[in-house]
């Protein structure tokens, strides 16, 4: 578990001082639903706040993830497809194997220690970045609903 941990935080420092990728497709957050819904603008960037603060050393700032290390957020079809399993991971952590885009991730994600409203915040503000559309938006209600099922 030790040697585990090790090799975790190194993996962590390689990528994140080697964060300077060139061959990633800027996605842009969707427009659309922004301008349309001030409550959801508002809580995508409180979410973005919440995301450079507690994610992107991961899923970095394009959302793409770590390759076969860490899954992407942009254009996700896990993420699409298992709303309330993506709440869970955020606010309880996840472990164990993921297929993301056809590829299988079996790394650990952590509890964040985030507050039911931040955990909307962030998946308003994933929901809504790199080219994601998914879904209405996401309430503190929504979140706690999902957390005692």
């Amino acid at each position: 578990m030790i040697k585990y941990c090790k090799l975790l935080i190194i993996v962590l420092l390689i990528v994140s001082c080697n964060n300077k990728k060139t061959n990633h497709v800027d996605y842009s957050m969707n427009k659309e639903n922004i301008s349309s819904d001030p409550q959801l603008k508002a809580s995508i960037e409180r979410g973005k706040l919440v995301y450079n603060d507690m994610c992107i050393t991961c899923h970095m700032s394009n959302g793409e993830g770590t390759p076969k290390i860490f899954p992407p957020l942009a254009q996700s079809d896990y993420l699409k497809d298992n709303q309330e399993a993506s709440i869970k991971g955020i606010k309880k952590g996840i472990s164990g194997e993921i297929v993301v885009n056809n590829i299988t991730y079996n790394s650990v994600m952590t509890p964040l220690g985030l507050s039911d409203k931040e955990v909307a915040d962030v998946m308003n503000y994933i929901n809504n970045s790199w080219g994601n559309n998914y879904g209405e938006m996401i309430t503190t209600e929504d979140v706690t609903k999902v957390i005692k099922n």
